[in-house]
């Protein structure tokens, strides 16, 4: 039987195919890796709406609480006659200093154990309510000064005065209100100085600048002004 000598063609042939077979291979390899880097970027694509999604929910549904409470102290206190002012803005509730204290002094005055005797159940009674509770984290007695003097004394009467109408509210001698027991783990002091001076006609306004302010943060606070700062720095 004649046997066929394989020539320099059939050796071609062969190279061909073993070629052709690796590249087919790695032609694979390459769309299945293609693949996974579209379901990769697909299912990236899809997290990312939900979170942002999620976190514009977020932001929507904190601000739409901040903005229910500061319509409710609106109405608590439309007809007051409290010598105080409720921001619009962020819900603070702003007194004269002098309502509280005689200049230069940080004890409470007898007319401002009255102003607090009236105000502080009212105003507990909002935040405490049944749709806004659960989402106070914080409430804040803060000092304010006008410029008198230097920055240090200004603070440490900033302070003295928050931390006193602070203890006022929580001492025994202060007549008993609904929450006051959750509002020991709740409130606290701060004072700033005239670190926020309040301006009319760009002028300061030392008497509006003297004042003792309430302030709620609510919880996640930090967290949805930073997710603000965010979208506002990609839009």
């Amino acid at each position: 039987m004649a046997r066929r000598i394989r020539g320099s063609d059939d050796l071609h042939d062969v190279d061909r195919e073993e070629t052709s077979s690796h590249w087919i291979s790695y032609s694979d390899l390459m769309s299945a890796l293609l693949l996974m880097f579209a379901l990769f970027l697909m299912i990236n694509i899809l997290e990312s709406k939900a979170a942002m999604e999620e976190k514009d929910q977020m932001i929507e549904e904190l601000t739409g609480v901040r903005t229910k409470i500061i319509e409710e102290l609106k109405a608590e206190f439309e007809h007051s006659k409290l010598s105080m002012e409720v921001d619009p803005q962020t819900g603070a509730i702003r007194f004269s200093s002098g309502v509280f204290f005689g200049t230069n002094e940080s004890t409470v005055s007898d007319q401002g154990k009255e102003h607090l005797k009236e105000f502080i159940p009212k105003y507990i009674d909002v935040l405490f309510s049944e749709g806004f509770k659960d989402n106070v984290a914080q409430i804040i007695v803060e000092g304010h000064t006008d410029q008198s003097g230097t920055y240090l004394y200004n603070l440490d009467l900033s302070q003295e005065r928050s931390l006193a109408v602070v203890k006022e509210i929580l001492s025994d001698e202060f007549p008993d209100f609904e929450h006051k027991d959750q509002l020991r783990n709740l409130l606290t002091s701060n004072g700033r100085s005239f670190s926020e001076l309040i301006y009319e006609d760009g002028v300061v306004n030392p008497n509006k600048s003297r004042r003792v302010e309430f302030k709620f943060r609510l919880k996640d606070e930090d967290l949805i002004n930073k997710l603000q700062d965010m979208v506002l720095t990609h839009e």
